[in-house]
């Protein structure tokens, strides 16, 4: 009798990866990091956040909305002649500001309220000429005589109703964990600004809490920063044993660096005679502070965190020489947004590998 072959069945070993296809996923990877580079890229100077912005005019001259001409700053005969005052917007200890209308713009115009306070409202006019650029609210035109100061109106205000606006159907697409980490390199590029600006490092001052920190700042139709409010920035000059001190009344809380506050303890009565200076690293204290503010609680931001953890420890040494310039704060949040935006794009792509 035939005996019937007997199949016998045999184990393949897992079928290697090839070298080619080892290749093509190297090149998607590849092609995904050079995607993303000038996504980036382009969204920096496309946003207005490139290092030089096209829209800005000469010193001394502006221009608003899609008009493509710029046009001198408005004189005080310009300004009584042609802008019409809409309804007061608001009131602060220095000035009182008035929503206007300048040749079918919308502008704003602010007047001071105080004349012991004339040279504030004087120094904040000083500031935002000289610092001009994408990080300051554009300038439309000035009356020293008049105390008149007339800037481009931002209809969704200071940086206080973040929350509130994020909230209203037409801006909750940009309630995500990349957005809101946008505004806070956004916040921190203004910092780095001021302490590299053209008249030399300048300390934001007005930001003894974080509800006044964000009332310095406007947020802009397209969804960044501007700083708005000047008159409080003092100059440090270390070659020249500049430092500072914001105001001469004491400062408390854990929100102002440990620096900023009385170093004698309860015992010995406050006097600004005898409170020692500081320099801009009182700004960099107040970055997490801040940034967790624009972070919110909305899925992914405490990854965002957790990446930055380090940067923001660094922020809060106790030690102003020990905390890292705003320039490093700055390089670090734009490689957490990088590295976070490639693992969204592609997570699997380490396992891969």
């Amino acid at each position: 009798m035939e005996k019937k072959p007997h199949f016998v069945r045999r184990e393949f070993p897992p079928r290697e990866v090839s070298s080619i296809s080892l290749a093509l996923l190297l090149a998607a990877v590849l092609l995904l990091n050079a995607l993303l580079y000038l996504y980036l890229n382009k969204f920096y100077i496309s946003s207005g956040r490139a290092e030089t912005d096209p829209s800005l005019c000469p010193f001394g001259y502006f221009k608003l909305g899609a008009v493509k001409n710029c046009s001198p700053w408005l004189s005080c005969e310009a300004i009584n002649r042609e802008v019409r005052k809409l309804k007061c917007v608001g009131e602060g200890a220095v000035k009182k500001v008035f929503l206007s209308e300048w040749k079918e713009n919308k502008v704003v115009l602010s007047q001071l309220t105080n004349l012991e306070l004339k040279e504030d409202f004087l120094h904040g006019l000083k500031m935002l000429k000289a610092l001009q650029s994408k990080h300051v609210v554009r300038l439309v035109g000035y009356c020293e005589q008049q105390f008149t100061i007339l800037t481009e109106y931002h209809p969704l205000g200071s940086l206080r109703g973040l929350n509130e606006t994020l909230h209203i159907p037409k801006y909750k697409g940009m309630n995500t964990w990349h957005r809101r980490l946008m505004l806070a390199i956004d916040y921190v590029s203004v910092i780095r600004y001021l302490h590299s600006s053209p008249l030399g490092t300048l300390v934001m001052c007005d930001s003894n809490d974080l509800d006044k920190v964000l009332s310095q700042y406007l947020l802009t139709s397209d969804f960044h920063i501007l700083v708005n409010d000047l008159d409080a920035l003092p100059l440090v000059n270390r070659s020249a044993g500049r430092l500072v001190k914001c105001g001469h009344r004491e400062l408390r809380g854990e929100f102002v660096a440990p620096e900023q506050r009385w170093p004698y303890g309860e015992e010995v009565p406050f006097e600004d005679d005898l409170m020692p200076p500081y320099d801009e690293k009182t700004d960099i204290w107040k970055i997490p502070d801040v940034s967790n503010f624009f972070l919110g609680h909305v899925e992914g931001s405490d990854i965002v965190r957790l990446h930055l953890f380090d940067i923001h420890a660094a922020c809060k040494k106790k030690d102003p020489a020990e905390r890292p310039s705003a320039q490093e704060v700055l390089d670090t949040y734009r490689k957490v947004l990088t590295l976070l935006i490639r693992e969204a794009a592609m997570p699997g792509t380490r396992e891969m590998l």
